[in-house]
């Protein structure tokens, strides 16, 4: 059978014949492809479709946005897969194509397959009908109501057509989970709940059957005031009847142990006694903890008392009775489950485990009428006779849920230890006993493969045929989200029955009301993912439910100096209460397990939220808040440029999730001051870990808070000494004054993604505005982030007038005696100076300059971009072993740091120079590697691996894959647009078509590279016009049957000429110039070759250019 090509059953889907999915980005789009996909090959009017896609929300111009939105979906699907008729439009597709008409018909053919007598046949048709289902039906469709609604009734009766034909089939035991889990949907179908009791008779559970028509009878009495119908009350006098009876065939009968007993009496034969113990049978499967059952068996045969610790919901109950059933050997004496959730008071905790141990019963049992008066008369103490009863026995008791009795439960955990040595106590607990002894296993939450495990088991009971594989990344987000909480999972999973689950991970922000259904005959407390936690709430006292809530505000978790700051004094004693009340989780931090981190489970802290706002404390505790983070940023800057910079990356990595959030309060409270003080306080973060999408939106973001430093008309600015983060806000004037043009010049900074952006006359006027504002030498020019307006001078001035700015900068670091500051001018320049060859000498003595001031200082990440600058100097100069040695080295230090993308960027570098030294497959391995990986993804260094390795590849013959790494890069990097970047891609597909004779493609894309190259790229690659001119050369050998090579002669004289002095050709310079030379000369011969090259040499750019 053909695949289906849309789906509609679902999230609207477009598919290609081998079944992967065809992008359809945007809701009003799915709209119109559903409604179009209801009406496959019938022509569907424009009323209907902006009717029905719009649902009311009406655009202005209606036509021209419905024509709009059928272009898209052409261009998603293809010119030819919706046709423009008379009247509207029409999808050009079969009832096939479309899994909801297809559906129809498969389940035709089984309804009419199974009135035929044929299940068999009957089964593959429904079964294929019902696996088209991928979700709700249209639910891309706005107003989907009643059309909906009609197909899922649709598919009921499918489904409950497929399960009469398993009945049939005698799978009756197979089909009974999805009968009751329908049944419990629809409580109310008496059809459905009929075939309900039929499958438990064939399945030989005639007493179940029975007892399930007395709750269906008992439901349509309180619910309709009616009896059940006919049907129902005929199949009820069948179950009545004895088997057999009626002559008709019946299931295997299910056998009691009453009826074992009977029938063993009957033969004179004596029953194998059952297992002591109370532990009932689970009705639903385990899934995962195995380790955990392990861990427990051993911590038993170690101690006691064993308590299982975790948060509510976390699977404790469930876990503590399968360990106790694995127990082998399982104890003489049996295992005994004493609940205690029921229990209210705490006083009635012994009479509790009295009861669920059998202690009555032993001293009841047998006794006469004087004996149970003076039984009745004793008033003995209740834990004096649990502990009679199990003093001589060997057993195990399973305490479960002793937290709102804590107290009892420990001391009956204690005396029954104490008096009882054969005795050992598994108790589950959201906090400890507290009893000497006690060995506390914390049940942890699942971790995902485990939790979506889970998610796949219950998943399939709610809904038949669910499976995670479908929506893997919803999947996961609900299990993480949910912190792997087997109850919430749960809770989640019966929401399937409703909800896809990518509606479910989407509306997990207001998880307490979305799961809300859970099983109806546990205890209210776990009925519902609030009542969970109202439960641990309920036991806390107020100082421990006022530090809970003020721990909501932090972000992935806190040190104690944090909760101290905002949560008062007191958080020290209450922090250790609420962690051993399994409300708060305590690890260590990983700085040498020196120091604990607290954080909440996610369920906990959206509690905890809602009850701190309710509390009106919201405000107070957020303030506190933004104020210790502002001076953790503030204080660990400095710290970023010394001997502890490693130490100072961590602190901030770990609380980076606190700093956002507080830099976010501060921006929503619009408190420009606080915000200025922290965006400049994580500005060099940003740098060192290549942060470019942080920086840039937390800048702009902070950029609007206050006017527009360099707006017209241009106001100099004065000099200023002291950094704007020195001291805590307020801030005076004058110091404002720069944070605000600070904040705009990191904008700028991180904007070399997008420098079109730049182009804008209003930009271009900015840009002059910053570059006027500030003098050459001034001291706030020399720090982070003044020092960042030499990009304003960069983008609008001269190189002379660049090389005024740095040079100055650089000498007044001297003067000031600005160690660090004047080791970043100087790497800098050398960053500049070293991707021209005229001034590569220069940039090396500046690197080495700038290396030993950094290793002097102790900052790690300046000695490799130093080092980085050199190896890029000694690469222009041709020396690649040098350049080699430096990246290497450059890359040690940035492993040390854990600098990913600065790694990256090195590790680029590194595998070209191993390509020129010979070392090819070790070279091209890091570059592929580099890709691989992904770190470096928002530098230059997945861009620059794309290139690298494509003009690698096309060096080597391998040009399909050459064009494949610059489809990749355009296809990854199409939005941005390096400096340099965007010419030289063109150079190098211009290239790889000469090289491949597509002559006339080459000319086109050199002459495109041409026109890219602006003043900007003259000032910091001069030598890359003559790279294309060469190029183009190539392409003019081939054009015309060789009567383009005067003019190809004539580019190589002009690109030689326009090289800047000093000069060094790299290899790939040196091969494409001898291809184009060597194609001319062939061409032309010496002397005419000689002539045209010697013509070209005093052409200008412009004129050269005009040749291709």
């Amino acid at each position: 059978m053909d695949p289906v090509r849309y789906r509609i059953l679902g999230t609207t889907q477009a598919l290609r014949p081998d079944g992967t999915p065809v992008p359809v980005g945007g809701a009003r789009l799915r709209a119109l492809l559903t409604v179009l996909a209801l009406r496959p090959g019938r022509t569907v009017s424009a009323a209907v479709l902006v009717d029905e896609v719009w649902n009311g929300d009406l655009p202005a111009d209606a036509t021209g946005a419905l024509q709009a939105l059928i272009g898209r979906l052409r261009r998603a699907l293809g010119a030819d897969a919706v046709e423009s008729v008379e009247g509207g439009y029409r999808l050009v597709a079969a009832s096939d194509d479309i899994d909801l008409h297809r559906f129809e018909r498969l389940a035709g053919e089984g309804t009419r397959a199974l009135a035929d007598g044929d299940p068999a046949k009957a089964a593959a048709a429904l079964d294929d009908a019902l696996a088209l289902w991928s979700g709700p039906a249209l639910a891309d469709l706005p107003d989907r109501t009643a059309e909906a609604a009609h197909w899922e009734t649709r598919r009921l009766h499918a489904r409950c057509t497929r399960l009469t034909a398993a009945l049939a089939l005698g799978h009756a035991e197979s089909a009974l989970p999805e009968l009751t889990a329908l049944c419990d949907a629809h409580p109310l179908d008496e059809p459905l709940q009929a075939l309900r009791l039929r499958a438990l008779r064939d399945a030989g559970r005639t007493a179940e059957a029975l007892s399930a028509y007395e709750d269906v009878r008992q439901l349509l009495a309180d619910r309709l005031g009616s009896d059940p119908g006919a049907e129902l009350r005929s199949l009820h006098g069948e179950l009545l009847r004895p088997a057999g009876s009626d002559g008709g065939a019946r299931g295997p009968e299910t056998r009691s142990p009453g009826a074992d007993r009977a029938r063993a009496a009957a033969d004179g034969t004596r029953p194998s006694p059952p297992p002591p113990g109370n532990l009932r049978a689970r009705l639903t499967s385990f899934v995962g903890r195995e380790k955990d059952i392990d861990a427990i068996r051993g911590d038993l045969s170690a101690a006691r008392l064993v308590t299982l610790l975790g948060p509510g919901g976390a699977g404790k109950t469930r876990l503590s009775q399968e360990a106790a059933e694995a127990l082998a050997p399982a104890p003489r004496d049996g295992v005994w489950l004493a609940e205690l959730a029921p229990v209210d008071d705490p006083k009635a905790v012994p009479e509790a485990v009295l009861t669920a141990v059998g202690a009555r019963e032993t001293v009841l049992r047998g006794a006469g009428a004087e004996e149970m008066r003076a039984v009745a008369d004793r008033h003995d103490d209740p834990l004096t006779r649990l502990a009679e009863h199990c003093a001589k026995r060997r057993m195990l008791i399973v305490l479960d849920n002793c937290e709102h009795v804590v107290d009892a439960a420990a001391h009956l955990a204690e005396a029954l230890l104490e008096r009882c040595p054969g005795v050992t106590v598994l108790a589950t607990s959201r906090e400890p006993l507290g009893v000497p002894g006690e060995l506390l296993r914390p049940v942890d939450p699942l971790p995902e493969p485990v939790a979506l495990r889970l998610l796949t088991d219950r998943g399939a009971a709610a809904r038949p045929g669910f499976r995670v594989e479908d929506d893997p990344e919803a999947a996961a987000e609900i299990c993480r989200r949910l912190d792997g909480l087997p109850l919430a999972i749960e809770l989640a999973a019966a929401r399937l029955r409703m909800l896809t689950p990518r509606q479910i991970a989407d509306r997990l922000d207001d998880r307490f009301r979305l799961l809300t259904s859970g099983s109806r005959t546990v205890l209210p407390r776990q009925q519902t993912l609030r009542a969970v936690v109202d439960w641990s709430w309920d036991l806390l006292d107020e100082t421990e439910r006022d530090t809970l809530g003020r721990l909501s505000v932090f972000a992935g978790g806190c040190d104690l100096a944090a909760a101290e700051a905002v949560c008062g004094p007191a958080a020290l004693d209450v922090l250790g209460s609420l962690v051993d009340k399994s409300l708060v989780v305590a690890a260590p931090s990983g700085e040498g397990d020196t120091q604990m981190r607290y954080r909440l489970l996610e369920t906990v802290a959206e509690y905890a939220r809602e009850r701190l706002d309710e509390s009106g404390a919201r405000g107070a505790t957020e303030r506190a808040h933004l104020t210790y983070y502002r001076e953790l940023a503030r204080t660990t800057d400095p710290l970023l440029r010394g001997p502890g910079q490693r130490s100072a990356i961590d602190v901030i990595e770990r609380e980076y999730e606190n700093l956002r959030t507080a830099l976010r309060h501060a921006v929503a409270e619009r408190d420009e001051q606080e915000a200025l003080c922290m965006v400049h306080s994580l500005a060099w973060y940003w740098q060192i870990r290549d942060q470019r999408i942080d920086a840039r939106a937390w800048s702009l973001e902070v950029m609007g808070l206050g006017p527009d430093p360099f707006a017209p008309p241009a106001r100099p600015a004065a000099a200023l000494y002291e950094r704007c983060t020195d001291f805590p806000p307020p801030m005076r004037e004058a110091v404002l004054e720069e944070a605000r043009r600070g904040v705009h010049l990191i904008h700028l900074a991180y904007m070399d993604m997008d420098m079109g952006a730049w182009q804008t006359p209003q930009a271009q006027e900015k840009l002059r505005a910053i570059s006027m504002t500030y003098e050459p030498g001034m001291p706030q020019t020399c720090r982070a982030p003044g020092y960042l307006w030499f990009y304003a001078v960069l983008l609008t001035g001269t190189m002379e007038r660049f090389t005024e700015v740095i040079n100055k900068t650089v000498s007044t670091c001297r003067e000031l005696g600005y160690d660090w500051e004047l080791a970043t001018s100087l790497q800098m320049r050398a960053n500049i100076l070293a991707n021209r060859a005229d001034m590569a000498g220069d940039a090396t003595v500046d690197a080495d300059e700038a290396l030993e001031l950094f290793g002097r200082i102790g900052d790690g990440w300046g000695a490799a971009e130093s080092l980085s600058a050199r190896g890029e100097a000694h690469e222009r100069k041709g020396d690649f072993r040098a350049a080699a040695a430096d990246y290497a080295e450059a890359a040690e230090y940035a492993e040390r740091l854990g600098a990913r993308a600065q790694r990256a960027v090195l590790n680029v570098r590194l595998g070209s120079m191993y390509m020129e030294l010979g070392e090819t497959e070790r070279g091209e391995r890091m570059i592929r590697d580099v890709l691989a990986t992904g770190h470096g993804a928002h530098n230059e260094a997945m861009p620059a691996a794309h290139l690298f390795l494509a003009t690698w590849l096309g060096r080597t013959g391998r040009t399909d894959e050459a064009r494949e790494q610059i489809r990749l890069l355009r296809q990854d990097f199409g939005a941005a647009s390096f400096v340099l970047f965007d010419g030289f891609m063109l150079g190098v597909e211009a290239w790889l078509d000469a090289i491949d004779g597509q002559c006339e493609s080459a000319l086109d894309k050199a002459r495109r590279a041409l026109g890219a190259v602006d003043r900007l790229s003259r000032m910091i690659a001069p030598h890359m016009p003559s790279a294309h001119l060469m190029t183009a050369a190539i392409a003019l050998n081939g054009l015309d049957g060789g009567g383009r090579a005067t003019d190809a002669a004539r580019l190589l004289g002009a690109a030689d000429a326009l090289l800047p002095p000093g000069h060094v050709p790299n290899p790939m310079e040196v091969e494409v110039r001898e291809q184009a030379e060597s194609g001319a000369r062939a061409l032309l011969g010496d002397a005419a070759y000689e002539a045209a090259y010697a013509e070209g040499g005093g052409l200008s750019l412009e004129e050269a250019t005009a040749l291709v």
